[in-house]
């Protein structure tokens, strides 16, 4: 096993190397790793800092999962602590030039640190990993417990398929239904036994992403139109989860939704209305399939004082219900 001494690139950046818009992230750049051995044939990566632990501010922030909610969620951070330092953690190298230009300092998921930060929330979707509830204890160890760790999980365990309604205080699915609420379930579990916080979002969407957008490429889908979606922007979700950050609370779970839930058709029929799509949905064709849940999460907006930017889907596109 040899041992190669460098200095981590996406750390230590020249003038020349970013934008001008971006410089100013980077003008007291951390050195976080230093030395790395290589074993072959596994490659496994050890890191050490270059003074034993690397200099982390008090509101410094590691993203698990850089990705359209985390990256929002870093430019909302920086906006409310304009000197910090922004890392994110991911499973690949693919992006890493384009974090870079927004300022955040990437380093892949394999790359060993012991070092620990003050603020950490974890938006990686459980697709890309074969245990979610494993990842999710790795990231709650990398926290420091002096600020927040936030996990980004869904609406989707809360016990209710009939179209009704659902809030903060609505039972969950048990444990052995349904593979998906399981991952989720034991992920959230593993949060909160870190005295974490867990905010369960509706679905995602912005103008080319979400439901609304796939099912407008599908042109038909073999879904029930009357079931009953829950939506929140993805500005919106960021915006939420920073104001959980910036609370330091322990152990909590909180609810992000716009709280106007509309039936499959009364999405699509807004999309039509709003003229601000080439194509044209043909329609559901389904039956069958489980209905779903009205959201609701009062509460969560009165005990952390926060209101959605996009009061609902159609006040987004800019239509009337």
């Amino acid at each position: 096993m040899g041992t190669i001494s460098c200095v981590s690139n996406f750390i230590f950046l020249s003038k020349n190397s970013i934008s001008p818009s971006s410089q100013p992230f980077f003008k007291k750049p951390i050195p976080i790793f230093q030395s790395f051995n290589f074993s072959s044939p596994s490659l496994q990566v050890s890191a050490s800092s270059t003074s034993g632990k690397a200099m982390v501010g008090e509101n410094d922030l590691l993203i698990v999962g850089p990705g359209v909610l985390g990256r929002l969620v870093a430019e909302k951070w920086r906006e409310e602590h304009p000197g910090c330092q922004i890392y994110g953690q991911t499973v690949t190298t693919d992006h890493h030039n384009e974090l870079i230009l927004l300022g955040i300092n990437p380093f892949f998921k394999e790359t060993k640190t012991d070092q620990k930060f003050p603020y950490v929330i974890f938006c990686a979707p459980p697709s890309k990993t074969p245990d979610y509830a494993d990842d999710i204890r790795l990231a709650a160890l990398s926290w420091n417990g002096e600020g927040s760790f936030v996990f980004t999980s869904s609406s989707a365990p809360y016990d209710c398929n009939d179209n009704g309604p659902c809030d903060e205080d609505t039972p969950t699915v048990p444990i052995g239904r349904s593979p998906r609420t399981d991952t989720l379930l034991k992920a959230e579990k593993v949060v909160l036994e870190f005295d974490g916080c867990v905010v369960r979002l509706a679905g995602l969407y912005k103008m080319d992403r979400g439901a609304h957008f796939y099912w407008l490429h599908k042109g038909t889908v073999d879904a029930r139109p009357d079931h009953i979606l829950n939506l929140i922007h993805y500005e919106d979700a960021a915006s939420l989860s920073v104001t959980i950050l910036k609370k330091k609370l322990r152990g909590r779970i909180f609810l992000g939704c716009d709280n106007h839930p509309l039936s499959r058709q009364e999405v699509m029929d807004l999309v039509d209305k709003s003229g601000k799509f080439d194509k044209k949905f043909q329609g559901f064709t389904g039956t069958s399939d489980p209905l779903g849940k009205k959201l609701n999460n009062s509460n969560t907006r009165k005990e952390l004082g926060w209101e959605p930017k996009y009061p609902s889907f159609a006040h987004f596109l800019g239509v009337s219900e």
